[in-house]
């Protein structure tokens, strides 16, 4: 018996079984991020919040269940098809191994989501924020756990339309969760143009730096923007990232007042066109003073010396002391 165990046990089974439950666990990590993150676009945290961030995990966890879960879907639908036919398949140790793993899993995440939510509840902490992310979590958690005894208990021979089901509904779930982000962050396009627009304000952010550096070592502000070029330091000045032939606008204000332009396609206030959600720090705090609209926005800077000056001073020689 032993050995008719051991030849059905075949390295076809071991592939199968671990890939699939890899692909269940990036699923359900991919899920339970995936709408954590649309709870913090949806609620944001006035102390905690950080826009691209929120945008790179939507789309890295977004990217990670469309993969996942089909695949999960796939090889369950392998595996339920390989114990249709030979219902001896479930006493296979490696399976046991992970159905059970899975529930300790469960039953782990579940046990620490609840004591999160009574010590933050005692702690008077409790937000909308941080309650619809618990029961997210707990809901999830519960349905896997829920999944797995059932699959344990359920007779070889028992015929259940449960399985193709739970496909039909993870696919739908899985579907409206795509569609759900493009409505929270954008889409795609409209995510491309956000991120033309932060390369834009790194540009400008680099372009101000030089100015400044440049009025510090001359007492003077750079006539045009190729003053700042310098082929020993290797700084060139940037162009438009869609129009690489596009210069950045500079006019020159006063001897202390310069202005920087660019054409920005979004806002930087704007999170989540179609819903209109706000986000309280387009910026840390030291950068809320970069805040444009769409078509052509500039931003007037004005070097104060006495800020600088210990800056000017260091360019003055230092005294030369005999050496003894």
């Amino acid at each position: 018996m032993e050995e008719i165990n051991k030849m059905r046990n075949t390295p076809k089974d071991v592939f199968l079984h671990l890939l699939n439950i890899l692909t269940f666990y990036l699923s359900v990590v991919s899920f339970i991020t995936l709408y954590i993150q649309y709870i913090g676009a949806i609620f944001p945290d006035q102390l905690n919040f950080y826009y691209t961030g929120l945008a790179n995990a939507v789309r890295m966890f977004t990217s990670m269940m469309v993969i996942a879960v089909p695949v999960y879907i796939f090889t369950s639908w392998l595996l339920g098809k390989d114990l249709k036919n030979d219902p001896q398949r479930r006493e296979f140790k490696l399976r046991k191994w992970l159905v059970f793993f899975t529930l300790f899993i469960s039953a782990v995440t579940i046990i620490v989501d609840l004591i999160k939510f009574v010590y933050s509840f005692l702690s008077g902490e409790l937000t909308i924020q941080f309650v619809l992310k618990v029961v997210v979590v707990l809901l999830t958690a519960l349905a896997v756990f829920g999944y797995y005894i059932w699959d344990l208990r359920r007779k070889d021979k028992e015929t259940s339309k449960t399985p193709k089901t739970l496909a039909w509904v993870i696919s739908s779930v899985v579907l409206a969760s795509v569609v759900a982000g493009f409505f929270i962050i954008g889409t795609p396009a409209a995510q491309r143009e956000k991120r033309f627009d932060e390369q834009r304000i790194s540009d400008l952010q680099m372009l101000q730096s030089q100015i400044v550096s440049y009025w510090i070592r001359k007492e003077s502000l750079p006539q045009g923007l190729n003053d700042l070029e310098d082929s020993i330091s290797g700084f060139f000045v940037p162009k438009d990232p869609q129009a690489d032939t596009t210069p950045y606008g500079y006019k020159i204000i006063n001897p202390l007042s310069f202005e920087l332009c660019a054409a920005f396609k979004t806002s930087s206030n704007d999170f989540g066109k179609s819903r209109g959600i706000k986000s309280p720090y387009p910026y840390d705090s030291f950068q809320q003073n970069w805040n444009y609209e769409p078509g052509e926005a500039c931003f007037t800077r004005t070097i104060d010396p006495e800020l600088y000056k210990n800056e000017i001073q260091l360019k003055e020689p230092m005294p030369a002391y005999p050496i003894r």
